[in-house]
């Protein structure tokens, strides 16, 4: 399992990033609420997709590998996504070689035969998903129905989505349901953004509106086509499938923290919240919690237009530190 998480130790780091965020003499202030601040200006970390073979691939697979690696942002394509060739009858590095190992000891893997790895906080990488090389597990890492409906949702105004990825019991699932529901809604009241949006340093530059709406996504575990996050989500925690996940998703997909329905209450949902809609005086997405999931969407051309030209920001620093000019002042009319 990738770790355990509890509700002290999430609201520790809550607060740590929150002090971190509040050092003004490091730090440009922003008056931006977080979930749009990422959702417009961070760029989404790729998902390592590793390809392993020996010697050589078949022209087969070397025109499906080719065709995909032309899809990744790497490649100006949209999906976030980095190919790494693996010839394991050459030179691999430590961290191909240790992927590698740890596949062979769970499966008998046949060449070619992909990994797919996400990084974490930390410096920790995580193997969700390995299996065989097709087109059809291609499509089924890069796109799936959660992830189109995030991208959906995301462009149409919602600051945060909930997934929520159901256990096998039912009525743990409909009690964790209720009461993120119950609670979102209290919060859309609630919460005010903050003061100042618009003015310069805290420009918005795309029309998708600016809201204070949540909602909640369920993912059901024995969806073949939710596979890869079922097993990201599900690796967080050793009860596996005998607990429902929240996953507060915000930005351009980036999950916040999986968290066992058991450890979420209301002040820890309204803790989250008030953090992605408070103002990003933390500018730097590393300094930030969470990670990115892989999502085939172009989000420039969706934020920003055809062109996909991002508006370049302007800080206050740079307006504070650029040379004055001056103007003549015409003399009054005299009597």
């Amino acid at each position: 399992m990738f770790r355990q998480v509890t509700k002290s130790a999430s609201v520790f780091w809550l607060f740590l990033f929150a002090w971190i965020a509040s050092d003004s003499s490091r730090l440009i202030a922003c008056n931006i609420p977080v979930f749009r601040y990422a959702l417009e200006r961070w760029n989404p970390d790729s998902t390592k997709v590793l390809i392993f073979y020996d010697g050589s691939l078949q022209n087969d697979d070397e025109a499906l590998v080719t065709r995909f690696e032309m899809e990744t942002t790497a490649r100006g394509g949209m999906t976030n996504a980095e190919v790494i060739r693996v010839n394991v009858s050459g030179a691999m590095g430590e961290r191909e070689r240790s992927c590698w190992n740890k596949i062979q000891n769970d499966a008998k893997a046949k060449f070619p035969y992909v990994a797919v790895q996400f990084s974490l906080s930390n410096n920790r990488v995580v193997t969700p998903w390995h299996g065989p090389l097709s087109e059809s597990s291609l499509q089924l890492l890069r796109e799936s129905p959660s992830r189109s409906e995030l991208a959906k949702r995301f462009l149409t105004g919602h600051s945060v989505v909930w997934l929520l990825v159901k256990s096998n019991d039912d009525a743990k699932n409909r009690i964790a349901k209720e009461m993120l529901e119950a609670e979102l809604r209290i919060l859309e009241k609630k919460i005010k953004l903050p003061d100042g949006i618009g003015l310069p340093g805290s420009e918005l530059y795309s029309e998708v509106p600016l809201l204070v709406k949540f909602s909640v996504l369920e993912l059901d575990p024995k969806d073949p086509k939710e596979k890869l996050l079922v097993n990201l989500f599900q690796g967080f925690e050793s009860t596996q499938l005998d607990e429902p996940l929240l996953v507060p998703v915000f930005g351009k997909g980036r999950a916040l923290e999986v968290l066992p329905a058991s450890q979420v209450d209301a002040p820890l949902i309204g803790d989250l919240t008030m953090f992605l809609c408070g103002a990003c005086s933390c500018q730097v997405k590393e300094r930030n919690p969470g990670f990115d999931l892989w999502m085939s969407v172009d989000w420039n051309r969706e934020l920003f237009g055809e062109s996909g030209e991002v508006p370049e920001p302007v800080s206050t620093l740079a307006r504070k530190s650029s040379t004055p000019k001056t103007i003549v002042i015409p003399p009054g009319k005299s009597k």
